[in-house]
């Protein structure tokens, strides 16, 4: 086996750039233009509201938002720690990918997520609607709000990073990562092993967090998938 050690840049032009559009659509959404455009009858959720994505079977749904959504964010907090996980991970893979091959990686996991996603949204959407055309139909306006307070979207670069999280843990494995909270040393493949198994206990349990569990999910699998296949094809880049 060929080891070939690559220094990763502290911020390559794929993950620089990356980070800047979302800090655009952040600033965008959150400030500049946050109620000057939005859905009829979904002003409140703003500009926010039609960059992220709803339910393939909602009336708000656009086939832009499979790519916006992974730009924006639903707050401060939020939009940080995706951007550190992935400059974190990302800036390791993209010194050792190259720009071109990392930013197809990202927007396939972004795409994958998005897909997952959408697919069980679908099915949590649809009796909902079912309900919402009937109360429509038999002129029950007070429970139309109502049911359509139940319909989300889902923002944000969980899903891509969490793809990247998962190809740095494949590629690097052993590598021992610090934990915020608790501050302990783990390795890569551990980590990732536990989140995953997090989002698949919320996305299976019965009640909401508010968290997009299944589009985490998506992204790691379609990021596991990628990874496999670009290194069985090319022993070399395993580290």
């Amino acid at each position: 086996m060929s080891f070939r050690y690559t220094r990763p840049d502290s911020l390559p032009p794929v993950v620089k750039n990356l980070i800047f559009i979302n800090a655009l659509f952040f600033l965008s959404t959150e400030f500049l233009f946050r109620d000057q455009f939005y859905f009829d009858g979904f002003r409140d959720e703003g500009l926010q509201g039609l960059f992220g994505l709803w339910p393939i079977n909602h009336e708000n749904f656009r086939p832009y938002q499979i790519f916006t959504h992974m730009f924006t964010h639903a707050g401060f907090t939020h939009i940080l720690f995706n951007m550190f996980g992935l400059w974190m991970f990302g800036r390791v893979l993209e010194s050792v990918w190259g720009p071109k091959k990392f930013l197809l990686f990202y927007f396939v996991c972004g795409i994958g997520s998005a897909v997952a996603h959408m697919t069980v949204a679908y099915f949590q959407y649809q009796p909902i609607l079912e309900a919402l055309e009937f109360a429509k139909a038999t002129g029950q306006t007070e429970y139309v709000e109502h049911l359509q307070s139940f319909a989300g979207y889902a923002v944000g670069a969980s899903g891509a990073v969490m793809g990247v999280m998962v190809g740095f843990a494949y590629l690097f494995p052993n590598t021992e990562l610090m934990l915020l909270f608790p501050p302990i040393p783990i390795k890569a493949k551990w980590l990732i092993i536990i989140m995953i198994a997090f989002d698949l206990f919320g996305g299976l349990g019965k009640t909401s967090d508010g968290v997009a569990h299944w589009a985490h999910l998506g992204g790691a699998a379609v990021g596991f998938i990628l990874v496999y296949i670009w290194n069985k094809t090319n022993k070399k880049t395993f580290y």
